[in-house]
């Protein structure tokens, strides 16, 4: 920790539970980890901390007790634990440096270099592994957090964007999407499992997916003038929003409904408008398919201005105080809170900065935003899709013990934030 900043050699947001997308975080230090679940806008609540060793990866499941942690001492080595009870249910060691872990309710997945391990996670034993995957350095992948349509996403190539679909409950190979022409840069399942988000190394265009057939629903334009690095890809918990976070210091948010209004124009730019784009459909055998993508591509929606660029940070988007909020975690030890107001678009308002040290919050939070300024329709909405989403959620089966340790049971209950001990 330094100039009261802390570096964090790893950060992630908790996978959705049976409620709510999780507002939990994992950080992990060069000193240990811990585990925060962010209650209300106004309070992030340290709830576990474990200062034993330099943490170079911790994932949570859900809101649950359990923990998948590789150290940089050991980084060969996976350990998962239960924080609750403070001891380690197992480990597990490998042939090459773990650059990736993933789980949910029935699997998970250690991404090495040019192999998969997915294991069960009823018993951790090794169900399959993929090998002599093309060569992955950063450790991409992303597993669906739907138990149902368990899918694993993994680069298929090393030179170009292709994405390489495995289904990863019944251990077979999917299908491979042609995504970019560059190497892949981040990937995100919706929580549904019906779609994957994708990004190359250029980071100019985001690309939306159908995972059953491969085939393109969306294309978004994040800049044309400068080439980024994608951080983070991130779904809301219904599927209608998808933000997108770089090295830059701006965060993205685009909208996945075909239904959206689109805002009605000036009587001239209407006519201009519609006069070019029959311009471009009449002449689309003519022009560089180059030219006719970019007319097709949507815009964001909505954006954040962050107060730092060229830092590692991760986004996600969730339901905090009955309101949509963006939040930011950045490797300089801050979680950044945003309201989103998708009617209004636009530039959204920084609602309150955390600090990811322990200690207490140094920043000042603006002004809160007046109560008229939410749109309780688009809240009522939101609570219904959150509703149907439960109900689904809720009858998945419940995961409760690894039976070759049946002393170690750990519970998996993510109903609450603080889920009791078996």
């Amino acid at each position: 920790m330094s100039n009261g900043t802390l570096e964090l050699k790893y950060f992630s947001f908790g996978t959705a539970g049976k409620k709510v997308l999780s507002r939990s975080l994992a950080v992990g230090t060069k000193t240990g980890y811990r585990l925060y679940s962010l209650s209300s806008v106004d309070n992030l609540d340290q709830i576990y901390e474990n200062e034993s060793e330099d943490i170079c990866i911790v994932e949570r499941l859900f809101s649950s007790s359990l923990v998948a942690v590789v150290s940089l001492s050991s980084p060969r080595k996976l350990r998962v634990c239960h924080f609750k009870k403070g001891n380690e249910i197992c480990n597990y060691s490998y042939s090459n440096t773990i650059l990736g872990v993933k789980l949910n309710r029935a699997r998970l997945v250690v991404c090495l270099e040019e192999s998969l391990y997915i294991h069960n996670i009823h018993d951790m034993k090794v169900l399959h592994t993929i090998r002599d995957t093309p060569p992955n350095p950063a450790g991409l992948c992303c597993l669906s957090t739907n138990s149902d349509l368990c899918y694993l996403a993994y680069p298929g190539s090393s030179t170009t964007g292709e994405v390489q679909i495995f289904d990863a409950i019944n251990l077979q190979s999917v299908s491979m999407i042609s995504a970019h022409e560059s190497p892949l840069a981040a990937m995100a399942i919706s929580h549904q499992g019906n779609r994957i988000a994708t990004a190359s190394e250029r980071g100019t265009v985001i690309r939306v997916f159908n995972i059953s057939d491969g085939a393109k629903l969306y294309e978004f334009r994040r800049g044309v003038k400068r080439c980024v690095s994608i951080c983070s890809l991130a779904f809301s918990i219904d599927g209608l929003y998808l933000c997108s976070s770089s090295n830059t210091e701006t965060v993205h948010v685009f909208k996945l409904d075909d239904t959206k209004e689109i805002p009605q124009m000036p009587d001239e730019q209407q006519s201009w408008m519609s006069f070019l784009s029959k311009a471009v459909t009449a002449s689309a055998n003519y022009l560089p398919t180059q030219v006719t993508d970019v007319f097709n591509q949507g815009r964001a929606v909505a954006s954040i201005h962050l107060p730092f660029q060229g830092l590692k940070n991760i986004c996600t988007i969730v339901m905090v105080d009955k309101v949509l909020r963006l939040l930011v975690a950045s490797s300089h030890g801050y979680l950044y809170v945003y309201n989103l107001d998708m009617e209004e678009g636009g530039e959204c308002t920084l609602w309150r900065t955390h600090r990811l040290d322990g200690q207490l919050d140094v920043v000042d939070s603006p002004k809160p935003i007046k109560l008229k300024e939410v749109n309780t329709t688009k809240l009522d909405k939101t609570t219904k899709t959150e509703s149907t989403i439960n109900k689904k959620l809720d009858a998945e089966n419940h995961v409760d013990s690894l039976t070759d340790v049946s002393e170690d049971r750990f519970n998996l209950n993510d109903d609450s934030e603080f889920p009791p001990v078996i």
